[in-house]
């Protein structure tokens, strides 16, 4: 498993997956540079950094993220689709699903970029999976969109610019009061750099923005890029390298010997029957000649489920059983949910060229167009101080936020906490506003759109 031999494949499917693992990078190339003006507008418009500098520096943080950043947010890309139900389709209808993500996705991303308006890539591909999702399942029937987790990351995405803003205009009154020397809120001369002092923070700043954008939405490449490996080669991608029949087959049996020695009260815990009925299932499939990964991945994540059910009926374990159950449902979880280190390398790579690519016209629109006046140092370091902190929390919690929207509301906070709500220029909110608000609804109809139409004729 996990080793990609793409012998398992027609010569037409390997090209297919070649041709969508390049799209992938594409994408999260796309990414780096549209969202590159959130780490380095900054720094560029204090004169703390030449532009050249600053967005190779953002590059290579941006890089360092990805790879030190896990994979909770991207487990939580996999998961918003039925995967287990795609492992099984044809490569035109695999290939069908895979192309109409990435290209809503893509064109979106380059659409607003190229009007210089920021735009969240999270927002971006998210709507672009649930479009595919609802066609796949009005199509096909089965699991569906996990509309749990949408409804999730929704609420992370629409709080977190909120969370920026307010907190960044408290962060800047606290500053005002607490920081005798006033040069940190004096506005760049000409192109004259600023005080070591504040540039060092600046850089500091610029370097924390850069290395929590890339562990946040690096990992959301990473999902991407999951699901077109389950989907194309489920036998080989389906379930961690490190699984084995006979380990997980004595695993669950230790928790069904569990689950099962509170017999007398089963009938009054569903989620306990759940597990015991996927454990049934799972026994047969360990010891088969021939292993299913995906039906095996499939009933282990349904056991999980349940299990982590069972733990939340306090009288229903003891308080060593109920630990036990714990630490079993995260070592099964293990088994389904990663990513092979050469999937986040070449993210991260991916991630990190396109940083130092195009960074030029959204960095306009957060330096100079948000607010009416320029900015000053300390607005520069509260806002990517503000950006930095919020999106390492959305990532401790596996949530998916945009960088984007946390910023550049971050420095329409400083922006009112300096002159009020009169210092912020009304029509680049309101393109900054209606983008957020669209690119949902665009990017669901248009993926839903392309993926019916690509399944009328090749699926």
């Amino acid at each position: 498993m996990n080793t990609f031999d793409l012998s398992a494949l027609s010569t037409g499917g390997a090209i297919l997956l070649i041709a969508f693992i390049l799209a992938v990078l594409a994408f999260e190339f796309v990414n780096g540079f549209h969202d590159t003006a959130n780490a380095v507008a900054t720094v560029i418009y204090t004169h703390s950094l030449k532009p050249n500098v600053a967005v190779v520096w953002s590059g290579i943080w941006n890089f360092i993220g990805v790879i030190r950043g896990g994979i909770g947010v991207a487990v939580g890309i996999i998961v918003l689709l039925p995967v287990n139900d795609m492992m099984n389709m044809s490569i035109g209808e695999s290939g069908s699903i895979i192309a109409a993500v990435l290209l809503a996705a893509i064109f979106w991303n380059l659409g607003t970029w190229y009007l210089g308006i920021p735009c969240s890539s999270s927002h971006t591909l998210i709507g672009a999976l649930i479009g595919v999702g609802i066609v796949f399942f009005w199509q096909h029937g089965g699991e569906g969109v996990n509309w749990g987790k949408a409804r999730d990351i929704a609420i992370s995405l629409l709080f977190s610019p909120l969370f920026g803003c307010f907190s960044a205009l408290f962060l800047m009154w606290f500053l005002s009061k607490l920081v005798k020397n006033k040069a940190i809120f004096q506005e760049p001369e000409g192109g004259k750099a600023p005080p070591l002092w504040i540039r060092i923070i600046l850089i500091l700043t610029c370097t924390a923005v850069s290395y929590s954008h890339g562990s946040n939405d690096g990992q959301k490449g990473v999902g991407l890029f999951m699901i077109v490996l389950m989907i194309f080669l489920p036998a080989q991608f389906a379930l961690h390298k490190s699984f084995n029949a006979d380990v997980v087959f004595s695993k669950i049996s230790k928790i069904e010997k569990t689950v099962s020695a509170t017999e007398a009260r089963i009938g009054e815990n569903q989620a306990a029957e759940e597990v015991l009925e996927s454990i049934g299932k799972l026994k047969p499939m360990l010891t088969a000649s021939t292993i299913n990964a995906p039906l095996i991945r499939k009933e282990l994540q349904r056991m999980n489920k349940f299990l982590k059910e069972t733990t939340g009926d306090k009288p229903f374990f003891n308080a060593q059983d109920k630990e036990e159950i714990k630490a079993s449902v995260k070592n099964v979880a293990t088994y389904y949910e990663f990513a092979p280190f050469w999937v986040i390398f070449l993210i991260s790579l991916s991630l990190g060229i396109g940083t130092m690519v195009g960074w030029k016209r959204i960095v306009v629109t957060i330096g100079e167009k948000i607010g009416k006046s320029h900015l000053t140092y300390a607005q520069g370091a509260t806002a990517e101080i503000i950006a930095a902190f919020t999106i390492t929390l959305s990532t401790y919690f596996h949530a998916p936020v945009s960088t984007t929207h946390v910023l550049s509301s971050a420095v329409a906070g400083t922006m009112i906490a300096k002159d009020g709500t009169k210092n912020l220029q009304r029509s680049t909110l309101i393109n900054i506003l209606t983008a957020w608000v669209l690119t949902l609804p665009v990017t669901i109809v248009v993926s839903g759109g392309l993926y019916y139409l690509f399944s009328a004729i090749f699926g």
